[in-house]
């Protein structure tokens, strides 16, 4: 036993009733079920990070953000346009080897979505890049991808 033991053990007690807890409502977050993850993932918890994070800044700096006009069009347009292009050139080579088209079909995919908001910003605020100009192209191409996406799904193209 002795000191070394001893942390370790009142661990694997102390994490039980968490265990349990998990173990009883685990059906609780499948796909439509109680806590509806297609919605509380999809719009309150992306919502959540976008309030946390401009709780973070000063009203100076996201104000000076939206003025980068120059800096959004370049990101948007490397996300939006470029990046798709370029993996839709590389899909053309690797459509001639034996990968699975379904599986250039699914890299297609996300390769026209933008970042994931909270990579987007956690990434930036570690390198200690533009916090509030990440912030606003992560919301602005999420934007911009589901009106697409509306337009092109709901609307029958554009």
């Amino acid at each position: 036993g002795g000191l070394r033991s001893r942390p370790r053990h009142e661990w694997k007690i102390q994490r039980q009733p968490y265990l349990n807890l998990a173990r009883r409502s685990a059906g609780a977050a499948r796909l439509e079920g109680p806590l509806k993850p297609e919605v509380t993932v999809a719009y309150i918890a992306v919502s959540l990070i976008f309030f946390n994070s401009g709780l973070s800044l000063k009203t100076e700096e996201l104000t000076s953000a939206l003025l980068h006009v120059r800096l959004h069009l370049f990101v948007q347009s490397f996300t939006l346009i470029f990046f798709p292009l370029a993996v839709w050139l590389l899909l053309k080579v690797l459509s001639l080897t034996a990968i699975d088209q379904w599986l250039l079909r699914g890299l297609q995919t996300v390769s026209c979505m933008p970042p994931p908001v909270s990579s987007a910003v956690i990434l930036t605020k570690a390198v200690g890049g533009n916090e509030a100009a990440a912030i606003f192209n992560s919301a602005f191409g999420s934007f911009l991808v589901r009106q697409f996406f509306f337009c092109f799904t709901f609307l029958g193209g554009l």
